[in-house]
């Protein structure tokens, strides 16, 4: 049979072309920084039991269980509602605090990410910032690389208001910045979920919202496959290299989740049956879309890093992919320690995985319903 008599499906297939691994773009260094530190127990009990049940009595009994059994020890927060209530600012006041909040924190992430991979500012081609909690212009993509003294040509993506999964999407495109210019890039998350304190309501998901969110700032370095190892890189774990990035959205359930911005900062609007909305799409996204094309099953993957939305998402993960307790302990544990930092969230389940080559899978899940997946390689 000739080339041309081939069908169609056949000769794709054997047209494909997989990178070896040493050439694809590779995360090189992580930072992250976190505003002040706030323990769970103290923060019911100091604000928001009073918060809800002076209000709505009934609410405040089941809010009380809701934060008990969030599966978070502590957090962060660049603002303590037990120190300040935002809850009655204005969204205008609460982007000032966003612009003042951030700068700081986004700068030591940056800085710690770079010195992981030996990189100096002024060599990145590629600035991008992922946030959903805050917006100004000219932006933290603008003032950051200011400050950190990137060049005046650098490149710089501003990626707003995706919510939790928005680190996958945002990793995919300096990936591709990368391959594409044979230049390094930074990617940032940045939340200051603690800005959008909302006043008390009969809606439960607002109080799951509160008992689960918190601030954080992570970012990554990316470099081309090719790049020398620097000789006195403090982060010497074995790089990861980023091989696929899948997604799908069902628009049908996009008023699971929302992020609306309201008078009164941004409000969540958060359903329980989001979990079941995982459940049916997470194992063909990872088994079919991401794996499979690349001869590789669950059981082949050596690290999983999946975005702690919440415990019930953690369990169905889990369940659906059929995944040993210990693949899911760094999810759990950042949940416990650090909440669910919105698109920061991924990257410190990621900077925590066990140092061991093989295949890696992140993922994370957001409005739309969306949920993003990437195949990485570990050296």
């Amino acid at each position: 049979m000739t080339v041309l008599d081939q069908p169609q499906s056949d000769l794709a297939a054997d047209l494909v072309v997989t990178p070896a691994v040493s050439a694809l773009p590779a995360i090189t260094g992580f930072g992250a920084a976190f505003p002040g530190e706030m323990d769970q127990d103290g923060l019911w009990r100091d604000f928001f039991a009073a918060h809800y049940s002076s209000c709505i009595p009934r609410t405040g009994a089941v809010a009380r269980r809701i934060f008990a059994s969030a599966g978070v020890t502590r957090r962060h927060g660049a603002v303590d509602p037990r120190v300040e209530d935002v809850s009655t600012w204005g969204t205008g006041a609460r982007m000032e605090r966003f612009v003042s909040e951030a700068m700081p924190l986004g700068r030591r992430a940056v800085e710690q990410a770079l010195t992981a991979a030996g990189l100096d500012a002024a060599e990145v081609g590629l600035f991008a910032v992922v946030t959903c909690t805050g917006y100004s212009t000219p932006g933290l993509d603008i003032l950051l690389a200011r400050d950190l003294g990137m060049a005046p040509t650098v490149q710089r993506l501003m990626i707003g208001h995706m919510g939790c999964y928005a680190a996958l999407p945002g990793m995919g495109a300096v990936s591709d910045f990368v391959t594409a210019r044979n230049r390094p890039a930074v990617l940032l998350c940045l939340e200051l979920t603690s800005l959008h304190v909302q006043p008390a309501t009969s809606d439960l998901g607002q109080v799951v919202a509160h008992a689960l969110f918190a601030d954080a700032a992570a970012a990554i370095v990316v470099q081309p496959g090719g790049a020398p190892t620097p000789s006195e890189r403090v982060d010497t774990r074995r790089r990861l290299r980023i091989r696929d990035v899948v997604a799908v959205t069902d628009p049908t359930t996009s008023d699971h989740m929302t992020w609306d911005v309201t008078d009164l900062g941004f409000r969540m609007g958060l359903s329980p049956r989001v979990p079941k909305v995982l459940e049916r799409h997470v194992g063909a996204v990872v088994r079919d879309q991401l794996l499979a094309p690349h001869g590789l099953a669950p059981a082949d993957v050596t690290a999983w890093a999946v975005h702690p939305g919440g415990r019930r998402i953690l369990e169905v993960v889990g369940e659906q992919l059929e995944l040993p307790p210990e693949a899911m302990a760094p999810s759990y544990e950042v949940l416990d320690q650090f909440g669910n930092c919105s698109s920061a969230t991924v990257l410190l389940v990621l900077d925590r995985l066990p140092d061991e080559p093989g295949p890696v899978v992140a993922m994370a899940f957001g409005p739309g319903l969306t949920l993003y997946a990437v195949l990485l390689e570990r050296d």
